[in-house]
C-alpha cells in the first residue's frame, strides 16, 4: 500500500518538475496537463479533482430536536486521464478515486484490495456513428447518474440515485447516434456487463447484466453536450430537451440492488434471482432555467433470499440473513435558475416507495440549494438544506456546504 503512494508521489513530482520552468496555453478548467504527440499518434489530458463537504444534521419532531451531528468530509479526490491512442477514433478514459468513500467496499470479491479504479475504458469509433466501448465505466442507466459528480446542481445526487442507480460495471457497450431530421436526434446505447459492479475480480457469480438506453433530443443537441451537466451554465438561447428511457435486466443477480448493494449469501453459496430496473427521465434547459425529472422502478422475480428448499437463507453460522432485493419505485424532480451574476437557486423533491416485503420505509425529501459558480462547475461553492419525512412522519433536517475544484 505504502509503495503505491510513493510511486504516485514520484510521478506527480516528475510532472511538476518537468513543467516547473515552462508556461502553458492551458487555462484553468481545461486540464492540468495537455500533451499531444508530434506525430499526432496519441494525446493525454490530466485533471485532478477535489470536493470538500461540511455536513450538519439533526432529527426534528416538531416539538424538540436532537443535538446536531456534524462532519467534515473529503467527498471526492480523483485523478482523471483521457485522450486518444494511435488514432483520434480510439479514445480512452481512466479515472482513479483516492478518497475513503471512493475506495471503500473492498472484499474477497475485489481481492481484498481498495477500489481505486472508477473508469478504465477504451472507446472505438469503428464506423460512422457507431462506438464500441470496452472496460469499466458507467452503465447507460438514469440521466442523473450519467451526469458527472463534477457537474451537479446540488451538493450531491438525489436519494433516487442512491438507491436505484446501476452505477459502473465491467463489460462492453455499443453506442450509436441517428439523425432523424435537421434537429431531431436519437441516441441508442446497449451494454453487456458482468453484473456485480466495479472492481470485481472474482466474478461472474450469477448471470450477466443487459442494459439499454434510448435518448431523444427533439430540439437538437445541447451546447457543448451539456445535457450531461446540471444547471444551464451555457444559457441555451433556444429550448433544449432530452427525453430518455432505460431498461436494465440482471440475470440471476446475486446482490440486493441489481449490481449494487450487498451479496445475498446462503448456507452453500449465493441466492440468485432476476432483477429488472426501469428508468424514465428528462433534462430541459432554456435561458438559465433548468429542469431534470426522473422515475425509477425495480422489481425481482423472487425478491426474498431463500435456500434451495425454499426456507429462509442462512449464513455460515446458521442464522437467517434476512436478505431481500430492494424493490420499489422513486420520483425525483429538480429545477433551478441561474442568474447573470452566476448565482443559482434550485429546488428538489424526491420520493421513495418500497415493496412491503422489503420492510424499508418510504421517504420524501425536500431540498433547497444555493450555488455560486466562479468558473462554471470547475470552481464553485454550494450549499443546500434538506427536510425529510419518513413514513409521513417528521424526519431529519440536513445542511451541507462545500466547494469543488476541478482542473
Amino acid at each position: 500500500m505504502r509503495l503505491r503512494y510513493i510511486v504516485f508521489a514520484a510521478l506527480f513530482a516528475f510532472f511538476i518538475k518537468a513543467n516547473a520552468q515552462e508556461t502553458t496555453d492551458t487555462s484553468f478548467g481545461k486540464g492540468l496537463l495537455n500533451l499531444v504527440a508530434k506525430d499526432s499518434s496519441w494525446s493525454v489530458k490530466f485533471a485532478p479533482r477535489i470536493q470538500f463537504r461540511a455536513l450538519s444534521s439533526w432529527d426534528y419532531t416538531g416539538e424538540n430536536y436532537t443535538k446536531p451531528e456534524q462532519n467534515f468530509l473529503i467527498r471526492r479526490a480523483r485523478l482523471k486521464f483521457n485522450g486518444f491512442a494511435y488514432s483520434p477514433k480510439l479514445k480512452y478514459k481512466i479515472e482513479l478515486g483516492l478518497s475513503n468513500r471512493d475506495i471503500s467496499g473492498g472484499n474477497q470479491f475485489t481481492s481484498d484490495a481498495p477500489r481505486y479504479i472508477l473508469d478504465a475504458v477504451v472507446m472505438w469509433n469503428f464506423y460512422g456513428n457507431f462506438e464500441l466501448w470496452a472496460g469499466q465505466t458507467k452503465l447507460p442507466g438514469n440521466v442523473e447518474r450519467l451526469v458527472s459528480s463534477a457537474n451537479m446542481q446540488f451538493i450531491d445526487r438525489s436519494l433516487l440515485n442512491s438507491i436505484f442507480n446501476i452505477d459502473r460495471d465491467i463489460g462492453i457497450q455499443l453506442h450509436h447516434k441517428t439523425t432523424l431530421s435537421e434537429k431531431i436526434i436519437l441516441r441508442e446505447k446497449f451494454a453487456l456487463s458482468q453484473g456485480e459492479g466495479r472492481n470485481i475480480t472474482s466474478g461472474n457469480l450469477g448471470g450477466h447484466q443487459y442494459t439499454g438506453r434510448l435518448e431523444l433530443l427533439p430540439f437538437g443537441e445541447f451546447t457543448r453536450n451539456s445535457e450531461y451537466s446540471q444547471s444551464d451554465l451555457k444559457r441555451e438561447q433556444t429550448p433544449k430537451l432530452l427525453l430518455g428511457v432505460a431498461y436494465d435486466y440482471n440475470d440471476n443477480a446475486v446482490k440486493t440492488r441489481s449490481n449494487q448493494g450487498s451479496y445475498m449469501q446462503t448456507s452453500n453459496g449465493f441466492y440468485e434471482t432476476d432483477i429488472s430496473t426501469v428508468f424514465v427521465d428528462a433534462m430541459f434547459k432554456y435561458k438559465g432555467f433548468s429542469f431534470m425529472g426522473e422515475f425509477a422502478n425495480r422489481d425481482a422475480d423472487n425478491p426474498i433470499a431463500t435456500e434451495v428448499d425454499g426456507s429462509p437463507a442462512l449464513d455460515d453460522d446458521g442464522n437467517p440473513t434476512n436478505d431481500v432485493v430492494l424493490i420499489g419505485n422513486a420520483l425525483n424532480f429538480q429545477a433551478g435558475y441561474l442568474f447573470k451574476n452566476n448565482y443559482e437557486i434550485a429546488g428538489r423533491f424526491t420520493s421513495l416507495n418500497f415493496g412491503a416485503i422489503t420492510k424499508a420505509q418510504s421517504q420524501n425529501q425536500y431540498t433547497l440549494g444555493i450555488s455560486k459558480y466562479i468558473v462554471g462547475h470547475k470552481l464553485k461553492v454550494q450549499s443546500d438544506i434538506s427536510y425529510s419525512t419518513i413514513e409521513h412522519e417528521k424526519g431529519p433536517i440536513a445542511f451541507r456546504l462545500g466547494f469543488d475544484l476541478h482542473f
